[in-house]
């Protein structure tokens, strides 16, 4: 028997209430999916857990669902926020898409003295965010912040929240990516101290040129920052990313459970 498909709404969801999809949502429902009369769906808003429904009336334009019963109550991912600076649109998306699949809680796009990409468009990341939560049985959607400069950003940071700086960059100016003096330690090992603490985290990416010396001299200069190596090749900016994120929820989130 196939698994009833997932919808993310923002209407309060419970026992014996109804509930209407927009447009869009019953279009792909009824006409993508050919959902019709009494087929079950499954419901969540990221505030209740998740509901059994059915579909009970079929317009051209809405549908009309019935709660059931709840079959999940709500439970949160992982504090995890992500900061990248943006780049072409399928790579964004890809970042937005691959991080909702791995768990983070907020995620904002930043804008760096080399970023390469100054149009984002939240709410289209936010319906990735949305269609990547409902495949992948979460039961509440990442917050996309508006896009800011980075320095914006940090100049307002909370200092009870750790900022994991990806830095492959070394301290030799002559040399391809600084050489190998003053590398940032393997993020295993400099995680690894925090590993028995409640401690709040954020990853920050750069771009795809990395950071500026300016920006990083600044960045090792806060004592909430924790700069970290992803390894000896030079990742793409999406694949830092997303490798960050798998090695933060290995060590510190919900994969340890």
């Amino acid at each position: 028997m196939a698994t009833p498909p997932r919808v993310y709404l923002e209407a309060d969801l419970s026992e014996g209430a109804r509930v209407d999809l927009s447009e869009d949502q019953s279009h792909y429902l009824t006409q993508v999916l050919r959902k019709k009369a009494d087929d079950p769906v499954r419901l969540f808003n990221g505030r209740s857990g998740e509901y059994g429904a059915s579909i009970v009336e079929v317009k051209k334009r809405h549908t009309t669902l019935l709660c059931g019963a709840q079959l999940r109550p709500q439970s949160a991912s992982p504090d995890i926020h992500l900061l990248f600076a943006p780049l072409k649109r399928q790579r964004t998306d890809m970042i937005v898409e691959k991080a909702t699949e791995l768990g983070a809680a907020h995620i904002q796009p930043v804008f760096t003295a080399r970023t390469n990409s100054d149009h984002v468009r939240t709410d289209r990341l936010r319906a990735i965010a949305v269609e990547a939560a409902e495949q992948t049985e979460r039961l509440d959607v990442p917050v996309i912040e508006e896009p800011e400069p980075l320095q914006s950003r940090l100049f307002r940071w909370p200092e009870s929240r750790r900022i994991i700086f990806a830095d492959e960059s070394g301290d030799d100016d002559s040399r391809a990516w600084g050489g190998d003096p003053g590398r940032a330690p393997p993020v295993a090992a400099a995680l690894q101290p925090f590993t028995s603490q409640d401690v709040k985290w954020a990853i920050l990416i750069g771009p795809e040129g990395g950071f500026t010396p300016e920006e990083r001299m600044h960045l090792r200069g806060l004592l909430h920052v924790t700069p970290i190596s992803l390894g000896p090749r030079i990742l793409r900016a999406e694949t830092a990313a997303l490798a960050a994120l798998t090695i933060w929820q290995s060590i510190l989130g919900d994969w340890r459970t």
